[in-house]
C-alpha cells in the first residue's frame, strides 16, 4: 500500500518516495516533495488563484513527459478547480493549487508547474507581463543577462517595475506587475518591445522564432502573454538533467553573471537563498505596484487598445 500521510487535515496518499527521478544527482521522489513543502510559503503564492497547466514526467525527466490542462484523474474532491475559456470544445476544468494539501498532492505526480499571466476571476485579463529570454547555442543565459538589462532600462523608462527568474532552463524570464488589461493589449506591447529590442541590439537579439536567426542569439519571446499561454511558475522543479529551480535572482545577480553556472540553481539552494534574499518576487502580489501599460512604444509603435476580450486567441 502507499502511504498516507496527513497535511492540514487532508489524507495525500504518497507513492515510490524512494524512486530516483534525477539520475545525474540520485535525487529521489521523497526529496523532491521534501522540497516543495519546503518552498510552500512563495511557491503557494505565486500560484495562488491561476489555473495550472502541468507537465508530468513521473519517471524523471529521461521518461515519458506529457504536458495537461485538464484536471487529472483521480484528483482528490478537495483540490480546488475553475472553469477556464476554450473555444473548440467549450469550458474546461483546471487545478488550482491553493493550500499545502494540494501541492504536496501534486508533487505527489511530480509535474512542472505552469500558469497564466492571469487570474481565474478574470481569464484573459493580464495582471502580469512576461517575456521568455531564450538563448540559442552557442549563446548561454550570460548573453540573456545583457539583453534583460537593456529590457529592464527600457521598461523601466515606461513607468514598469521588472522583475527576473531563471527559467530553470537555459534562459530567463522578466515579469512585470501590470494593471490589469486584456491579454490581446499585454501581448501587443510585449511584441512592440521585441521588435524594438531586437532593432537596437541585432547582433544580439531576435524577435521572430525562425530557427535559422536563432544561434547565438536570444529569442526574446513575448508570445506567453496570450491568454492561452503558459508560463513556468517561479520555485517550480523543471523536467532538466539536474533538479533545476526556476529562481528568482537580483539585477546584481544578473549584472555580475559571466558563467552559465552563476544563475543555475539546483532544488537544494533554494531555502538558503529564500534565507538571504527573502521572496524575491513578491512585489508581484503587492497590487499597488502595479503600473499601466503605456499607451505608445516610444518610435512610434503603438499599443493595441483596450477593449473587451474577445474568445479568440484560446488554444
Amino acid at each position: 500500500m502507499s502511504p498516507i500521510t496527513d497535511v492540514e487535515g487532508r489524507r495525500v496518499s504518497l507513492t515510490n518516495l524512494d524512486k530516483v527521478l534525477y539520475a545525474e544527482t540520485a535525487t529521489t521522489k521523497g526529496e523532491v516533495l521534501h522540497y516543495c513543502t519546503t518552498v510552500a510559503g512563495p511557491l503557494l503564492a505565486q500560484l495562488r488563484d491561476r489555473p495550472l497547466s502541468f507537465l508530468r514526467y513521473p519517471d524523471g525527466p529521461e521518461g515519458q513527459r506529457f504536458f495537461t490542462k485538464n484536471v487529472p484523474p483521480g484528483t482528490p474532491s478537495w483540490v480546488k478547480t475553475c472553469e477556464v475559456p476554450h473555444t473548440t470544445s467549450g469550458p474546461t476544468r483546471q487545478v488550482l493549487l491553493q493550500d499545502l494539501p494540494s501541492l504536496v498532492w501534486a508533487a505527489n505526480l511530480v509535474v512542472e508547474l505552469h500558469t497564466p499571466q492571469w487570474k481565474c476571476q478574470d481569464p484573459g485579463i493580464a495582471d502580469r507581463l512576461v517575456l521568455d529570454l531564450d538563448p540559442g547555442a552557442p549563446a548561454t543565459i550570460v548573453e540573456c543577462c545583457t539583453a534583460a538589462q537593456w529590457l529592464h532600462d527600457r521598461m523601466t523608462a515606461d513607468g514598469l517595475e521588472v522583475h527576473a527568474k531563471t527559467s530553470g532552463s537555459k534562459g530567463l524570464h522578466l515579469v512585470v506587475p501590470i494593471e490589469p488589461v486584456p491579454s490581446e493589449r499585454a501581448t501587443a506591447y510585449a511584441r512592440a518591445l521585441a521588435a524594438e529590442a531586437a532593432a537596437a541590439l541585432p547582433d544580439l537579439v531576435v524577435d521572430k522564432m525562425t530557427k535559422a536567426l536563432r544561434p547565438g542569439k536570444i529569442f526574446l519571446d513575448f508570445s506567453q502573454n496570450a491568454a492561452a499561454k503558459t508560463t513556468a511558475v517561479a520555485y517550480t522543479l523543471r523536467a532538466r538533467p539536474t533538479p533545476t529551480v526556476s529562481t528568482p535572482v537580483t539585477w546584481d545577480e544578473i549584472a555580475g553573471c559571466t558563467e552559465p553556472r552563476q544563475l543555475a540553481f539546483l532544488f537544494d539552494e533554494i531555502a538558503p537563498r529564500l534565507a538571504e534574499h527573502g521572496d524575491l518576487l513578491a512585489p508581484l502580489l503587492d497590487p499597488d505596484r502595479a503600473r499601466p501599460l503605456p499607451r505608445k512604444k516610444s518610435r512610434g509603435a503603438p499599443a493595441a487598445p483596450d477593449r473587451p476580450r474577445s474568445s479568440r486567441g484560446w488554444a
